[in-house]
């Protein structure tokens, strides 16, 4: 059986049933990550004998016709920034090199207690800061579609595996497009939840230990098939401890179950970041596929006061603050200096600034945020989803020169700033929105296209339920393989 074409549901449906074992499941990923994974450098660390321990115990307990929950036997791979008990987790940072924590992120464990097996963890940028896939540990991770090319970041090794069958579901985090982007750039599907939905401690960064909740960041799932995100996140969702002691989750329904009768607006250029000419035509086909379908699309429908450039000051200041969390106070001292130049638009500038922000200044930009949000649901209260752009680019050719501050992208013919690719992801992480990034074809040269996916807070269930009924209109036969990997 092509076990790497099943649903995660599937698969553990059908060892629950015993159709097949997961012992089987099991060495059909195997054999295709010892021929497909060389190229592509996506699973960085595997424990194969462990994880047929586990496939056999799962085997054990269908025939004594116990349910060990919705991923019963179902291997996976996760994204290396997250702890498992004994397993190296590093984020590709030289210092960590030696990390073997003694503990399980809440997030895995969650997955772990529905029945899954850890067969692997994937690759990622140095401390998870970057919108490509390489670090001196582990090395780089190239697209499926295009060995030449990044898969993003930073769940970059994450997205090159599902698209290439080598894991049937993925745990990935985002706080600048890390989950979004690389689903993009890989042709698969990623969900950003809503900010604080799902448990983030024991992902590195923060330091290993780190107890207090990350600014802006989330967890959040990476599939092939859109109902793997549902079933994923309704495992993930809900309070940490403390707060688990008194608070339950209920996620609201979808709000419509047609098509047509959805509510939906469309912000698919600015020239704040203009997209590159593929991407709009392909943002502009989506849009034309929807009105096929007697969809109305409002392109012109923004909230209030709010554009997309103080949309991005905004989100950068503040995650150049929870990046700043981390420097040493000899690297604070040095880019206070540089925080001193009047350059608005230079990002080393710019991150030097929210680096080194006071708490006070830090208060005033929050609360700036709450304004944003309160914006967002007044705009949501006449819109049901928006449809923009994940990232400004296709897939691009490794570029690891410099620093992420220096680089530039060719766009449109021009060089950009190369940190332009997190400006219309942060149109939903400033605001703390779930976001849903869509397979949205191909260009004519055979790279994923994507659209982007946001509704308001808490919202997961709704996203997912238009993306389901768009998918069935965008990618009617399924989503393709990448070249060599079916």
């Amino acid at each position: 059986m092509q076990f790497h074409t099943f649903s995660s549901r599937a698969l553990a449906n059908g060892i629950k049933q015993r159709r097949f074992t997961a012992v089987a499941v099991l060495n059909h990923f195997l054999v295709r990550i010892e021929r497909l994974n060389p190229a592509l450098n996506a699973i960085i660390l595997l424990r194969p004998e462990d994880a047929r321990r586990q496939a056999e115990a799962a085997d054990a307990a269908a025939e004594r016709g116990e349910d060990l929950g919705p991923l019963h036997g179902v291997p996976m791979t996760i994204k290396e920034t997250f702890e498992i008990a004994g397993w190296p987790t590093t984020a590709g940072h030289k210092h960590y090199r030696d990390h073997l924590p003694d503990t399980t992120a809440p997030a895995v464990q969650r997955l772990l207690d529905a029945g899954a097996i850890v067969i692997g963890k994937t690759n990622v940028p140095e401390l998870a800061g970057d919108l490509q896939s390489f670090n001196d540990l582990y090395g780089t991770s190239h697209n499926p579609w295009n060995h030449a090319l990044t898969p993003g970041g930073s769940s970059g090794g994450a997205a090159a595996a599902l698209a290439a069958g080598l894991t049937p579901l993925e745990l990935g985090s985002d706080i600048g497009g890390s989950i979004r982007t690389p689903a993009a750039f890989c042709g698969i599907y990623g969900l950003k939840p809503t900010y604080g939905l799902v448990p983030t401690r024991g992902h590195i960064p923060g330091a290993p230990g780190s107890l207090a909740k990350r600014d802006i960041g989330v967890a959040g799932p990476l599939g092939r098939h859109l109902d793997d995100l549902e079933d994923a996140l309704e495992l993930l969702a809900g309070p940490d401890r403390p707060d688990a002691v008194a608070w339950q989750l209920t996620l609201p329904q979808p709000i419509q179950s047609r098509l047509v009768e959805f509510r939906v607006a469309a912000w698919l250029d600015d020239e704040r970041c203009q997209p590159d000419q593929p991407v709009r035509d392909g943002l502009a086909q989506v849009v034309e596929s929807l009105r096929q379908q007697g969809v109305p699309v409002d392109e012109s429908a923004r909230p209030d006061s709010l554009t997309l450039r103080d949309s991005d000051d905004l989100f950068y200041d503040l995650l150049s603050g929870v990046m700043g969390g981390g420097l040493s106070d000899k690297m604070l001292e040095r880019f206070s200096v540089k925080a001193q130049s009047d350059d608005r638009t230079d990002y080393g500038v710019r991150f030097a600034r929210g680096a080194t922000q006071s708490h006070a200044h830090w208060l005033r930009r929050d609360e700036q945020r709450a304004l944003i949000q309160a914006r967002w649901a007044a705009f949501f209260r006449r819109f049901d989803v928006l449809l923009c752009p994940v990232v400004h680019t296709l897939p691009f050719a490794h570029n690891q020169a410099n620093g992420a501050l220096e680089r530039t992208l060719m766009i449109n013919g021009r060089p950009q700033p190369y940190m332009d690719v997190t400006v219309w992801a942060g149109l939903a992480g400033v605001a703390g929105l779930p976001a849903l990034s869509l397979p949205a074809g191909f260009t004519a040269d055979g790279l994923p296209l994507a659209v982007q996916i946001v509704g308001p807070a808490y919202s997961e269930k709704t996203l997912l339920a238009f993306g389901r009924l768009l998918d069935r209109v965008l990618n009617p036969d399924g989503l393709a393989w990448p070249p060599g990997t079916d």
